[in-house]
């Protein structure tokens, strides 16, 4: 079917377009719709169109084929009236994709190849009205029109094949995958489109021409395939030639820069049809030297050889400059002569702040048009009365005057380049507007390269698009920043921004490695070092950049860049500094007039303040005063500061001071960032905006909402990095969160929850004994905390938590209900305490699946609470809904329902510790049937399910008391929840969960009561620890496996001699082996698994007995002999033993999966005792076995010995 489409996604730096020279198209920026709010004139304006249109088609459509003069006549007054509409304009809007493709189609029928002139016109009407209607054909209309204009390409005279391939063109738009039938003759071996697109095609308007078709070929629309091979291989092959091949001599600039433009879209198509694949003819190093070579092209000032190919390589690419001309050293030499007198008439610019506002704002209009391409204007002289210098030791902005400015802005220097200083259509002009667009396309094929190629490929090319030093003695290295520092076009300046925004999005890992904190080294560079270098040059860059640009539509860019490189850089690997100018830097901008600039800049502010928090650096900022962070601070304005201080910075920085006064210049104040986000959220704007951010606003005087919820953003971050900053605030911060929650606007209302979660989370790690709180931090104390959750749980929280228009915003509620202090909670009103215990098991029977998540996850918080885990109620009532969220369809809501579960049995663990009988018998045996059953059948779903589940199952297994395995009832469930468990540790499940699977099998040995050793599933369970103590890749595994072979007490827990036999077996060949593996990763993990296994070793050891020996014995054969002993002296010299009990301390749980003993050595001379004795009582058979085990051991105890003595006297 044809449909009606938007061709192109007018972005804020690539604006695309269909525009062919001499042919107009519908622009990104021209308003095809028109508004509702249309006078009544142009709706009837619209009416005739319709009208008239309609009248044309008719007309047409009565005509029929003939070879009379009369139907030629017809037929050329119905084109050019058709042809004279502007189909652009909103009049003709109702105008249907399958109409134009009828009347198309009959037209074609109607004018034969032979009469050219009207066969012209004909592709001429195609061209424009599937042009500006912005139709793709169906596929029928497709294969009429294209066979019939082949046909004429084959027959008619070579000057009517320019306007051919353009209506070829415009047809085969987005419909390259639907042309298989044409594609041999337009893409084949001597095709059609193959010929003219050659660049031996001496014809450029037929090349030019055939490019633009190419480039349509190689678009494909969203949810359709793209052009198959190998004409997409062909395509390629073509476009890159272009590119590659030099201006012909007796081509025109501007001709060739439409013949690049055409190019560079198709190639970018090409980019966007999947994934790049490295073929033999698609090298990436010489389009990436392409692009970089278009991406400079026309640039004022840089003259440059670029190599055929980009090789990937850590260290800069060879670059081929001319010789120097006179101009840069004469601009030199006249900025070294001005820097006085620019010193001078900065301090008298300060006057003329009043005219600098209208003047700004003209000229920023003018900036942000379609193309521009020459330097923009300055506001009241600002910017050419500030220098900055750049060097590579400096990171300020502001500099004394002699330094030589080689990045200073080209178009920032007023110079005769300008495409405004040429006549308005002058010829330079229009070629400078050319050469940006041609620029501007070059860096959009560069995006997409970086969206299709793989990022640790694409890195390679790193040196040569992103600087590693500023190039002091000689000309700069032309990479992204040149053009966002030179470029006179603001779009152009966007794109590069654009660009370097996606090399940096998700860059952490590979940005990692940089480091210059140690000593340089001086025989050779480290790649660390290069790569700091250059994160450092990017900061000092953009910075420039921020302070130069004046186009708020490349401000915004540019604050997003910094954005993106803040969030992947390794600041706790850099020496300090880089972040402090940025921070002054960036602050007047949060008052800048565009909305879009505020937003950015406060994006900006959240990305410092979570990157690696908590940083020194930062801390120190946020921690100053008031007064010493704002604006009059010497050597942070920038050059935009007239227009971007349209506020009163004096009151918005003091207007949410605390009422004490006294904080302005006061240490001990509240931090100014957090000040400065609260009155955003809450202070009505002082002004009226300039710019159309009026709208999205919660309240006509309030901030926009962009600005608002970006302010609440910060908050949060704050909040979770630098929480004893915020804790001074903590009531006016949960008034300003209850006071989003009051909003209409559902947004708001999810930002305040959020904030009020991380407030929550922060209290709550402050008090955790492992918390890594400074001493200087202040613990807001119980009281504050319940005062804060009082007044929060006293206002819209709870109305937040019952709405069930906004699941979403319930969701956010019952999140921030679990991130209560357990301690405040107590001491909360029991009514208090009743109304969030009730919403909350009521929710968890709500039919969204995220709110019931999160309400089962609540629960699960809920009962680790000391004050409610011994309530056998509400213990009780949350386990039945979390059982019944077990059974839900929804894979989360189970995940979640899994590990309240697992916390659950966690408290029946504590409780049978603490409380004794008293819980035991109060608690239903049917409810702990129950959950059992449950558990072991969510032991057989999805890994995130499984894990946990294995885990209550381990705590319900010990929990299992004599009266509970006396009930035939529970014989079942008990023997298919071990063989579950048995299983998962068998299974190819994720590590986690065989990791859990184990701790859960070792907890299940701690009860006594359960028939180990002798029940059925007990071999089952030794035979499963012991494969995966010797097999499993994963030494966290092994260790837990070899944890829980470690557990049984006594001799008769491990059952039969030849089951005994096989777990010795398996420790010590584990132990011989624990070095071998095939993943480097798990080295670090060797020496806590030794540890254990010698662990494990030694207590099998103490409990065995005469018949075990004949086992022990054959394990220390002449060849394991020594490595075994090696390991144990190790152990016993308690190197190893501290690393037993955290293996993963992470969790915290293996703390008590065995008691580590605090003298191996006393350990195992009380076995060499015990085995002694047994020895002089032995009979002959098994004394061998028994004199060579313990000679074996006493071996082990002498070689500690030595090592011991060995070791004091050094």
């Amino acid at each position: 079917m044809a449909g009606k489409v938007t061709f192109f996604d007018s972005s804020l730096s690539f604006p695309s377009n269909r525009n062919t020279q001499g042919f107009q198209s519908a622009s990104p920026e021209t308003s095809r719709f028109a508004p509702l709010s249309k006078a009544q004139h142009e709706l009837d304006g619209s009416a005739q169109a319709q009208d008239q249109i309609s009248r044309c088609f008719n007309k047409l459509r009565s005509l029929r084929p003939s070879d009379s003069a009369t139907l030629k006549t017809e037929l050329n007054l119905l084109f050019d009236q058709l042809i004279s509409e502007n189909y652009s304009s909103g009049n003709h809007d109702n105008i249907h994709a399958e109409v134009v493709c009828e009347m198309l189609i009959h037209a074609s029928r109607l004018v034969p190849l032979s009469q050219e002139h009207l066969f012209i016109k004909l592709c001429q009407l195609i061209h424009q009205l599937l042009n500006q209607l912005q139709v793709i054909v169906d596929e029928h209309t497709l294969d009429v029109l294209v066979s019939y204009c082949s046909r004429a390409l084959r027959t008619c005279n070579s000057w009517t094949h320019p306007e051919v391939l353009l209506a070829l063109s415009s047809l085969v738009y987005g419909n390259g995958s639907k042309c298989n039938r044409h594609l041999p003759e337009l893409l084949g071996l001597n095709g059609i489109l193959v010929n003219y697109g050659d660049p031996s095609q001496p014809d450029i308007e037929l090349r030019r021409s055939a490019v633009h078709c190419i480039a349509n070929l190689c678009l494909s629309v969203p949810g359709q395939p793209y052009l198959e091979e190998p004409y997409k291989g062909v395509c390629y092959g073509i476009l890159l030639r272009t590119l590659q091949t030099p201006k012909p001599p007796d081509v025109e600039d501007i001709v060739f820069c439409s013949l690049l433009q055409s190019a560079l879209k198709g190639m970018q198509y090409f980019l966007n049809g999947g994934k790049w694949k490295s073929v033999p003819n698609q090298d990436l190093g010489t389009l990436m030297a392409v692009l970089k070579r278009f991406m400079f092209y026309g640039l004022p000032g840089i003259s440059v050889e670029m190599p055929q190919v980009l090789y990937p390589a850590p260290l800069p690419q060879y670059e081929a400059i001319p010789a120097a001309k006179p101009e840069p050293s004469q601009d030199t030499t006249a900025q070294k002569k001005t820097v006085g007198s620019q010193q001078n008439k900065k301090r008298k610019s300060r006057g003329k702040g009043k005219k600098a506002g209208p003047e700004g704002k003209k000229d920023e209009e003018e900036g942000e048009g379609d193309h521009i391409s020459g330097p923009l204007k300055t506001r009241g002289g600002g910017v050419d009365q500030t220098s900055w210098t750049l060097g590579s030791q400096s990171t300020s902005v502001t500099s004394p005057s002699g330094a030589t400015p080689q990045f200073y802005p080209s178009w920032k220097k007023g110079s005769s380049d300008s495409e405004f200083s040429d006549p308005e259509g002058g010829m330079q002009s229009k070629l400078r507007l050319y050469q940006a667009r041609v620029r501007q396309s070059a860096l959009q094929c560069f995006l997409a390269v970086v969206k299709c190629v793989e990022k640790r490929i694409l890195y390679g090319y790193w040196s040569s698009f992103v600087p590693d030093a500023p190039g002091i003695g000689g000309p700069p290295p032309l990479t992204l920043l040149t053009i966002a520092l030179k470029d006179p076009s603001p779009k152009v300046r966007a794109g590069s921004l654009q660009v370097l925004s996606a090399l940096l999005e998700g860059s952490r890992q590979f940005l990692s490695t940089a480091e210059d904190t140690s000593v340089p080294r001086q025989a050779f560079t480290p790649f660390s070092a290069t790569l700091a270098a250059s994160v450092r040059e990017l900061h000092r860059c953009l910075l420039l950049a921020l302070v130069a640009e004046s186009s708020c539509q490349t401000l915004t860019q540019v604050l997003k860049c910094l954005a993106h490189l803040v969030s992947n850089v390794p600041y706790n690997r850099l020496r300090p500094g880089l972040l402090s100018p940025l921070w002054k830097q960036i602050r007047p901008y949060v008052r800048h007039r565009d909305v879009n600039v505020r937003v950015s800049s406060l994006t900006l502010f959240g990305a410092v303040v979570s990157t690696q928090a908590p940083l020194p650096e930062i801390q120190l900022l946020l921690q100053q005063p008031v007064s010493t962070s704002g604006l009059s601070t010497p050597g942070i304005s920038t050059p935009q500061e007239l227009s971007h201080n349209w506020r009163h910075p004096a009151r918005r920085d003091g207007e949410a001071s605390s009422p004490g006064g006294g904080v302005e210049g006061a240490p001990e104040g509240p931090c100014w960032l957090l000040q400065l986000c609260m009155s955003l959220v809450t202070q009505p704007r002082e002004e009226l905006y300039s710019d159309s951010d009026a709208g999205g606003s919660s309240g006509a005087s309030l901030e926009p909402s962009p600005v608002r919820l970006e302010a609440l953003q910060v908050l949060a971050h704050l909040v979770k990095g630098y929480f004893s900053l915020a804790q001074t605030s903590l009531l006016e911060l949960g008034q300003l969160s209850a006071r989003c929650l009051t909003e209409q606007e559902p947004s708001v209302q999810l930002h305040g929850a959020k904030l009020l979660e991380e407030l929550g989370t922060g209290i709550i790690q402050q008090y955790r004994a492992d918390a890594n709180t400074p001493p200087s931090a202040k613990c807001v104390s119980v009281c504050q905390v319940v005062e804060f959750w009082s007044e929060v749980l006293g206002g819209p929280l709870i109305s937040a938590l019952q709405n069930e228009q906004h699941p979403t915003l319930q969701t956010s509620a019952c999140d921030t209900l679990s991130s209560i202090l357990p301690q405040a909670f107590s001491q909360l009103p029991d009514k208090t305490q009743m109304l969030c215990i009730t919403i909350l098991l009521g929710l968890t029977y709500s039919e969204n699946s995220l709110v019931k998540a999160a309400a089962v996850r609540a629960l699960g918080v809920y009962i680790l609470f000391p004050c409610l885990r011994e309530d056998v109620m509400f213990v009780a009532d949350t386990a039945n809904a979390i059982l019944t969220a077990l059974e839900d369809r929804s894979p989360n809501v189970r995940a979640k329902a899994a590990w309240s579960l697992g916390n659950l049995t966690d408290t029946l663990i504590v409780n049978m510790q603490s409380v004794g009988l008293e819980f035991q018998e109060e608690f239903s045996d049917m409810l702990l049937l129950n959950m059992l059953r449950s558990a072991t059948k969510a032991s057989g779903d999805k890994d995130r399910v499984k894990s946990n589940a294995v885990r209550a199952l381990g705590n319900l297994l010990h929990f299992l008391q004599p009266v509970h395995l006396g009930k035939p009832v529970f014989e079942q469930p008990l023997l298919e929840s071990m063989r579950a468990l048995i299983e998962t540790v068998r299974g190819d499940a994720t590590m986690k969960v065989r990791w859990n699977a184990c701790y859960a099998l070792g907890n299940a040995f701690r009860n006594h009561n359960l028939p180990l050793g002798s029940a059925v599933w007990s071999q089952e369970a030794y035979s499963a620890l012991s494969y995966v103590v010797t097999s499993c890749k994963n030494f966290k595994v092994r260790i837990k496996s070899a944890a829980a072979l470690s557990i049984p007490s006594t001799r008769e827990r491990y059952g039969d001699a030849h089951q005994f036999a096989e777990v010795w077996q398996a420790l010590a060949q584990a132990l011989e082996h624990s070095e071998e593996t095939e993943d480097f990763l798990e080295y670090r993990y060797c020496a806590s698994l030794r540890s254990q296994l010698c662990h494990a070793l030694l207590h099998l050891l103490s409990v065995c007995q005469p018949d075990d020996l004949t086992a022990l014995r054959s394990s220390l054969t002449d060849q394991s002999r020594p490595v075994l002993q090696s390991f144990l002296v190790h152990y016993l010299s308690n190197k190893g033993v501290t690393l037993v009990a955290g293996v993963d301390g992470a969790a915290g749980e293996e703390a008590g999966d065995h008691a580590v003993p605090e003298d191996g050595l006393m350990v195992l001379n009380e076995t060499l005792t015990r085995l002694k004795g047994q020895l002089e009582e032995a009979v002959l058979d098994s004394s061998e076995d028994l004199k060579t085990v313990v000679n074996f051991f006493e071996d082990v105890v002498r070689n500690f010995e030595e090592v011991k003595e060995s070791d004091s006297t050094q």
